[in-house]
């Protein structure tokens, strides 16, 4: 079934982190338990804007993200739902070990938004632009990994969370996305969804690949391969059905990533396949590479995350 606007690939009107901040409100002011916490990227994430709104639920730690994830701990063992926000690598690497003693171990309730996901970091450089973020969280025994989309994605995954107990994890670009999906749709954990049919090639990707995918296809069509498009969206615990499902199908699967292609959702489905479903296979994402200073579209290219890498990728394993 298609979801998304094909052909289109129309540029939202509302910003992921304008999302985030009104979702967050919408959920603090319907839940008093619901707290916000900042390392001093209130006005990088919108935050700043609600402030005012909600001045006892939202807490600015500073630039100590470890701490911050301490204190969340803290806050979900006295009855509070924490939902912490910074730049996807302070929520990860430098705070690997709070999230997974403080908070996966000691069994906390801790929402994590990690934003600025891979390339979109753009001018915040190497040391901001996390590419093992996924990769991390996935070694978290009980953790959920997701990566949002588009924005109607992360309001319903951020009220979706709310209600669930555990460690959650979204990563997320923060300005404008490609707009897929209506504003009603569900997105269950542990389900991909099916944008696209097509029976020579599945290509499963993720957060701003998933648009990339989509124009893939499209160039893939020209040559007369029907490419499959699936936006999985839910990294861990992750459809193992589906991508089997596709895999007999079309008996070739391309990933794609804004990641390294180690630990992420390339690995996570070379897992599935492995064990399942063995099967041709392409990775797109970084390989063995840092991050840098650019534009988004410089980056793409230089990582080769593009819509042309990933039909040429597609190209190399398609079953015709």
């Amino acid at each position: 079934m298609m979801n998304a606007v094909a052909g289109n690939y129309e540029m939202e009107n509302v910003e992921m982190r304008q999302m985030y901040a009104n979702t967050l409100l919408e959920l603090a002011k319907a839940n008093p338990h619901v707290i916000g916490l900042e390392a001093d990227l209130m006005s990088a994430i919108s935050t700043n804007k609600i402030m005012k709104e909600i001045p006892g639920q939202l807490i600015n730690t500073g630039i100590m993200e470890a701490n911050m994830m301490g204190v969340a701990a803290g806050l979900s063992l006295t009855g509070k739902i924490p939902y912490v926000h910074t730049f996807g690598q302070f929520a990860t690497r430098r705070a690997f070990d709070q999230l997974f003693v403080s908070g996966a171990y000691a069994k906390t309730n801790i929402k994590i938004l990690g934003s600025d996901a891979g390339v979109t970091a753009e001018h915040n450089g190497g040391t901001h632009m996390a590419f093992e973020d996924l990769g991390l969280v996935r070694l978290i025994p009980g953790a959920q990994v997701y990566e949002a989309s588009d924005s109607t994605m992360l309001r319903y995954l951020l009220r979706k969370i709310e209600q669930e107990y555990g460690i959650h994890y979204i990563r997320t670009i923060r300005k404008h996305a490609v707009k897929l999906y209506p504003e009603h749709e569900v997105f269950a954990a542990g389900k991909g969804k099916v944008l696209r049919e097509g029976g020579d090639v599945a290509i499963i990707a993720s957060g701003i690949m998933v648009a990339e995918s989509l124009k893939a296809a499209d160039l893939l069509q020209e040559q007369g391969i029907e490419a499959s498009v699936i936006d999985m969206f839910s990294i861990k615990p992750i459809d193992q059905e589906l991508i089997v499902k596709y895999a007999e199908k079309t008996k070739a699967v391309v990933t794609a990533e804004n990641h390294n292609v180690i630990g992420g959702l390339g690995s996570a489905v070379a897992e599935v396949l492995s064990e399942h479903c063995p099967t041709r296979m392409r990775r797109i994402g970084v390989r063995e590479q840092f991050g840098q200073v650019g534009k988004l579209e410089y980056l793409k290219q230089f990582y080769k995350l593009t819509a042309k890498d990933i039909a040429g990728a597609a190209e190399e394993v398609a079953s015709r």
